[in-house]
């Protein structure tokens, strides 16, 4: 592993990142994004049909389209690291979350498909950032008007996924302290 693949320092990213780099283990990302996906994919496996079009209250998104979200973002950020990583000067714009869901039919699409979708994406940018070079990793960008640093970018998919799981685990499923 470069060692430039560990922890980002908080320079390399606005403040607001923290809560989710904070939430992600160890201090090695690449190591994180590989536990988590094994992690994702059995938790996924766990939840039936019938839950993952449940909502906790009205107004709210369902599981499908919380996976929906996490796989979007997931994209979204691995594209902004891999333009940064690879000397991509352009600002970088951001994005609604909201417009995202609403402009997907997330509910409509199978969970088993869903879920494949997830991994596929995982094993994609588990991928990618294996190739990273030290250079790579520490090179800063400016997406959404902030800027990140493509090792900072990383760690915010791992930790942004990390938080949503457990959004699901206590909201959804009510598995941890509820």
């Amino acid at each position: 592993m470069p060692s430039t693949a560990t922890r980002p320092a908080t320079t390399e990213y606005l403040s607001y990142y923290s809560r989710y780099i904070d939430l992600v283990p160890g201090n090695d990302v690449l190591a994180a994004l590989k536990s988590q996906l094994r992690e994702t994919i059995a938790f996924l496996n766990c939840i039936s049909n019938e839950e993952s079009v449940s909502r906790y209250e009205p107004g709210k998104w369902s599981v499908r389209e919380i996976l929906g979200h996490v796989i979007d973002t997931e994209r979204i950020f691995a594209y902004r690291a891999l333009r940064i990583g690879r000397g991509d000067a352009t600002p970088l714009a951001g994005y609604e979350q909201d417009d995202y869901v609403r402009g997907a039919a997330f509910d409509k699409v199978r969970w088993s498909a869903q879920i494949e979708e997830f991994e596929l994406v995982r094993r994609s940018n588990i991928l990618m950032f294996s190739g990273f070079t030290e250079e790579a990793w520490m090179r800063a960008g400016t997406a959404n008007n902030a800027a990140i640093t493509a090792r900072a970018l990383a760690w915010v998919i791992a930790g942004h996924e990390l938080h949503h799981r457990r959004v699901i685990e206590e909201k959804y499923l009510g598995r941890i302290g509820g």
